[in-house]
Formats: C-alpha cells, sequence, structure tokens
C-alpha cells in the first residue's frame, strides 16, 4: 500500500514535457503532478527546437523550469549554429540549467569524439554563464568523470541525471561538486545495485526524478511516466535509507532548490 505524500513538496528534476507522449494532456498531466505535491518541474531539451518548445511552456507554467542544451544523441544534426542559438535561449529567465547534454555510447559509438565536442562545449557555455549541467551517461562512466575532472576547478555544477554509475563514481561526481539523481529504476526489483549505493550516499547530495515520459516507477511500468510519479521514487529512497518519505523529500528540494538558485 503506498504512503499518503499529500503533504510532501517534491521537486522534479527531470523530466521531458514537450515530449509528443504528452501531447493530449499536457496541462492535466501537470496539474495532477501539482495536486501530489510535485511544486516544481524541470523539463529538458535534446536540441534547439526543443529548447525552444521547454521555454515556451515554462512561460505558461510557473511551476516549470527549462534547461536548454543538445542531447548526445542529437550531435549528428547539430552545429557550432546550434551551439550559438542555445546560448542565446539560456539567457531566458525560465532557463535554470544547461541540458540535457553528456555521452550516450549504448545507441551509438560512431558519434564519440562528436559528443565529446559538444559535452564540452557546452560545459564551457555552462561554467561562462554560471549555470549548473543535468548530465546524460550511458555507457559512458569513466569517460564522463574524465571530462568533468578536466574541468576542475573552472568546472560548472551539476546533477548526473538518472544515475547508473557505482558508489566510487557517484564518490568522484560529488568530489567534483556534483549531486546525483535517481529515478524509477531504483524501484525495480532487478536493480541489484541501488540500495547499497544510496544506502553509501550522503542525502545532502541526492535528487529525485522522473525522466518521464520514460522510466516508469513500479508499480506503474508498462504505463507512460509522469511528474507526478516522482513521489514513488522519494517513497523507495526512504525506504532504502530507513528515513521518513518527509525527511527526503524535504532534504532532495533543498538540494535542487540550492542547485539550481531557487527561492524556497
Amino acid at each position: 500500500m503506498l504512503l499518503d505524500t499529500r503533504s510532501l513538496i517534491l521537486f522534479d528534476t527531470h523530466c521531458h514535457l514537450t515530449d509528443a507522449q504528452f501531447d493530449a494532456d499536457r496541462d492535466a498531466v501537470i496539474q495532477r503532478a501539482l495536486d501530489a505535491g510535485v511544486t516544481r518541474m524541470l523539463t529538458l531539451a535534446t536540441d534547439v527546437t526543443s529548447s525552444r518548445a521547454v521555454i515556451e511552456l515554462a512561460e505558461r507554467h510557473p511551476c516549470v523550469y527549462a534547461a536548454v542544451g543538445i542531447h548526445p544523441e542529437s550531435v549528428r544534426a547539430a552545429s557550432n549554429d546550434d551551439l550559438a542559438a542555445v546560448r542565446e535561449l539560456a539567457a531566458h529567465p525560465q532557463v535554470i540549467a544547461i541540458g540535457e547534454i553528456g555521452l550516450d555510447f549504448y545507441w551509438d559509438k560512431t558519434t564519440a569524439d562528436l559528443q565529446q565536442k559538444f559535452f564540452e562545449r557546452q560545459l564551457e557555455l555552462a561554467a561562462e554563464l554560471d549555470l549548473p549541467v543535468a548530465i546524460h551517461d550511458r555507457d559512458a562512466h569513466e569517460k564522463i568523470i574524465g571530462t568533468l575532472q578536466k574541468f576542475a576547478p573552472g568546472k560548472p555544477r551539476g546533477v548526473l541525471h538518472a544515475f547508473s554509475g557505482d558508489i566510487a563514481m557517484a564518490q568522484s561526481a560529488i568530489a567534483l561538486g556534483y549531486v546525483v539523481s535517481f529515478g524509477g529504476p531504483i524501484t525495480f526489483k532487478n536493480n541489484k545495485h541501488a540500495p547499497d549505493l544510496i544506502r553509501a550516499l550522503p542525502l545532502e547530495k541526492i535528487l529525485v526524478e522522473t525522466d518521464s515520459p520514460y522510466l516508469t516507477p513500479h508499480p506503474l511500468r508498462g504505463k507512460r511516466n509522469e511528474p507526478a510519479h516522482v513521489k514513488l521514487v522519494a517513497q523507495q529512497l526512504a525506504a532504502l535509507r530507513a528515513q521518513s518519505v518527509a525527511h527526503v523529500a524535504a532534504q532532495t528540494t533543498q538540494t535542487a532548490l540550492t542547485l539550481f538558485r531557487l527561492e524556497g
């Protein structure tokens, strides 16, 4: 039986509200999140077109913030003009991060060098603009950490979203000034490494997210994910750490507010 989370205040720090899966009921999805206590949502872009779209959505909903950037899966079609466009869009007041950026060697290793170029250019941009970054990492753990270490001490701050690395990687990221974020996969029964990882990390270095419409948490797997479901992630995080959901919700929200420089 699920705990009553209606009194919690939560921050879904990574979702994709402009995804086509939300076209039929986007406003209702946002309202359901608010009704569930998810008072803030960060919706992220994957290219210039979606960067414009997340800003437009954030303009219409004060509870929604935007991140602009070029995803590693989008670099093949990207150009220097796109980087210039991201720079311009990042000046919008509802933009609180550069993202989703990073490396993905699962889907396409042939663009590895190009991915690295766009990753580094956007890290440089974030440092210049003093904005945090939201980092995508799939099958690229060593390269991600190596790149972040390369930028220290003039690094941007940020979050490793949907964290899938080990304890050593998380500790390395934290030492560089980053935090890590967890979503639906920590609720999956076959995720054997999540409990030890989550117990080993300081709660103040952890965020919660949905990555909706993807990575739907148990017991809703098979259905479209949405920001309201971040409460299930918070519940699992609390259960694994033997802490109250209220404490986990309060701390992860405060960490997000600090990272993104938002008022409580």
